[in-house]
């Protein structure tokens, strides 16, 4: 099956460990672990995880080749349509949490391995296309905005870093949450794009606020974090889901954060429950992913390097 591969580790040209060709089908042999089963995928999406996984991060050259991808939905082996949640193991379980690609094959390929447990149904009100775009991106700002923010609807949250899936995702989820959403971005135009998508006003990245915020939802990391702190009222949230810029940044900022009584919380993807949920406001609530571009799955590496380069606005989405 046609499938596209991290086959080498490179943490300075992450894209020269990009393979695109042949593997072999999973379940082919009839190997499939018990409660596995397979899933035809129609479309995945692309993530900023698929790339780290090119510079080696939660990935190991002895596990290598690897097909990438987290994201897909498509069609069970019964027929069924399907969105595939991607995190393999954790709570309940005897194994350890991961999610695709970190420990099995993912999802840019005509087929992919998951546990049955791990498929929730396809609502008809969205296309594969949409629909691919929601178990990592959208369902990380579901629960970062929802179980983590602690931020009433009708408070002020803060996105930094306007443009990519996450952030796209806490702007058309917060907006109808019925939150007030502030962007930050350093392209006007991305800025002004996320107002277009429902955001209230968009700032310069740095740029000193209106008031401060009830919760600041962060992604970017080192370049923001000062600001992060910065923007919120005493008593308010940090959310942060990920370090695009690095996660070192150059003061921790620890006296403002203990004086000002601030919560800083973790947020990584989200449970399945808390995926079903997402599917749910999206097919009856009229939520629906924001897509930057479709591209067929050959041509992925033009789909990679808008994401090194950050060039998009919302999900690149492959279809297979």
């Amino acid at each position: 099956m046609f499938a596209v591969s991290a086959v080498r580790i490179d943490a300075q040209d992450p894209l020269s460990g990009l393979r695109l060709g042949e593997r072999p089908e999973p379940g082919a042999d009839g190997a499939l672990p018990p409660g596995w089963t397979t899933v035809t995928v129609k479309a995945a999406s692309l993530n900023h995880h698929d790339l780290w996984s090119l510079k080696g991060v939660g990935i190991t050259e002895k596990q290598l080749p690897m097909i990438l991808g987290c994201d897909a939905a498509g069609i069970d082996e019964d027929g069924n349509e399907v969105v595939v949640h991607s995190v393999i193991g954790g709570l309940g379980t005897d194994e350890p949490r991961s999610i695709l690609t970190e420990r099995y094959d993912g999802t840019f390929a005509e087929k992919v391995a998951v546990p049955r447990w791990n498929l929730l149904p396809k609502p008809a009100e969205l296309s594969f296309e949409q629909a691919c775009c929601l178990p990592t991106a959208w369902l990380t700002a579901y629960r970062m905005l929802f179980t983590n923010s602690g931020a009433r609807p009708g408070g002020t949250i803060l996105v930094q870093g306007a443009g990519g899936g996450v952030a796209t995702a806490l702007v058309v989820l917060g907006k109808a949450a019925g939150y007030r959403v502030w962007v930050t971005s350093r392209d006007e135009a991305k800025g002004a794009r996320a107002v277009r998508l429902g955001a209230d006003a968009a700032f310069a990245s740095g740029a000193r606020l209106p008031e401060r915020v009830d919760a600041v939802m962060e992604t970017v990391g080192a370049a923001t974090w000062s600001h992060s702190v910065k923007s919120l009222k005493p008593g308010g949230t940090i959310v942060i889901s990920g370090a695009t810029s690095g996660d070192r940044p150059p003061a921790a900022e620890l006296t403002r954060i203990f004086f000002n009584e601030l919560r800083v919380v973790g947020s990584t993807m989200g449970d399945k429950d808390e995926l079903a949920g997402l599917l749910r406001l999206c097919a009856h609530g009229g939520v629906r992913p924001v897509i930057d571009s479709v591209l067929p799955l050959s041509e992925a590496v033009e789909g990679f390097r808008r994401v090194a380069e950050g060039d998009l606005f919302g999900k690149i989405v492959f279809t297979v």
